[in-house]
């Protein structure tokens, strides 16, 4: 279906879209979040990453970044962070599959503007968020004691 409409309606449809620049700059410019598919590339050659990840997949093959992620934070003993930046499209198997592991969404509101593009997206967005409140997929809330040292208590 895609081919036909690129064909017949001169619609381009490419993975190539920078994240909107608020989002990128909070990630990974302030939060120092690495970022393994930046633009252009879409590479798939990496292996185990232990470090804070900002992950926008390209949209071609969402599911394939899904499944990565999940064993990525797995293989970590969930001690890193990873934020996804999907759209949010709740019927599909790759949002079940995150919903059945374990996460936090933060679901924006409006359509964001992806590159250089004059107009939102033609979908609503979601930050999924994997992290240390959802430790080998069980969600986990953190609270501070006494003397404001952050502890872990699962729920």
């Amino acid at each position: 279906m895609k081919s036909y409409l690129q064909k017949h309606n001169n619609i381009n449809y490419s993975d190539h879209w920078s994240t909107p620049i608020e989002i990128y700059d909070y990630y990974v410019k302030h939060l120092k979040y690495y970022d393994p598919c930046p633009l252009r590339e879409n590479n798939f050659n990496f292996n185990f990453i232990c470090e804070n990840i900002f992950l926008n997949p390209p949209y071609s093959d969402i599911s394939k970044w899904i499944d990565w992620a999940i064993n990525n934070h797995k293989q970590t003993g969930g001690q890193i962070n990873t934020i996804i930046l999907i759209p949010s499209r709740t019927d599909t198997r790759y949002f079940h599959k995150l919903l059945e592991y374990g996460c936090d969404l933060e679901f924006i509101k409006g359509r964001l503007k992806f590159g250089n593009a004059k107009q939102g997206a033609p979908f609503p967005s979601v930050l999924v968020h994997l992290g240390l409140n959802n430790i080998n997929g069980q969600p986990q809330r953190r609270c501070e004691n006494e003397n404001n040292n952050k502890t872990s208590i699962q729920e």
